[in-house]
C-alpha cells in the first residue's frame, strides 16, 4: 500500500486528533493530496485538499475553521489536524493522492487511496 493513513481513534466531542498520511514510495511531493471520509451508510465525501507545495488549501464547509491540512514533503507526509470534533465527524478517513499538483473536491481526480483510519467521536 503506497499511502498509509494513521492517527484515528475514539475521542469525545470537543477533542482533537491529528491524522497522518505517509507515502511509502515517496512519490507524492509533486501531487496534491487530500482527505475524504465515509460515514456508515453514506457516500465518501471530500474533507480537505492541499496543493503540491502546500501553498493552496481548500476545505469542505462542514470542517472549515476546525480542520487544518498541512504537508511536509521532506517527510513525505500529509497531516489533517482536527479540532473541536463533533459526533458528525465520525467516519473512516482516507487520504488521497491526486493526479495533478492542484486538487479538487472530486474523487474522479484521485489516482490512489490510503487504507483508511477510523475516527469515532462520542457525544
Amino acid at each position: 500500500v503506497q499511502l498509509q493513513a494513521s492517527g484515528g481513534g475514539l475521542v469525545q466531542a470537543g477533542d482533537s486528533l491529528r491524522l497522518s498520511c505517509a507515502d511509502s514510495r515517496r512519490t507524492f511531493s509533486n501531487n496534491a493530496v487530500g482527505w475524504f471520509r465515509q460515514a456508515p451508510g453514506k457516500e465518501r465525501e471530500f474533507v480537505a485538499v492541499i496543493s503540491w507545495n502546500g501553498g493552496t488549501t481548500y476545505y469542505a464547509d462542514s470542517v472549515k475553521g476546525r480542520f487544518s491540512i498541512s504537508r511536509d514533503n521532506a517527510k513525505n507526509t500529509v497531516y489533517l489536524q482536527m479540532n473541536n470534533l463533533e459526533p458528525e465527524d465520525t467516519a473512516i478517513y482516507y487520504c488521497a493522492k491526486y493526479r495533478k499538483s492542484y486538487g479538487s473536491t472530486s474523487r474522479v481526480d484521485v489516482t490512489s487511496w490510503g487504507q483508511g483510519t477510523l475516527v469515532t467521536v462520542s457525544s
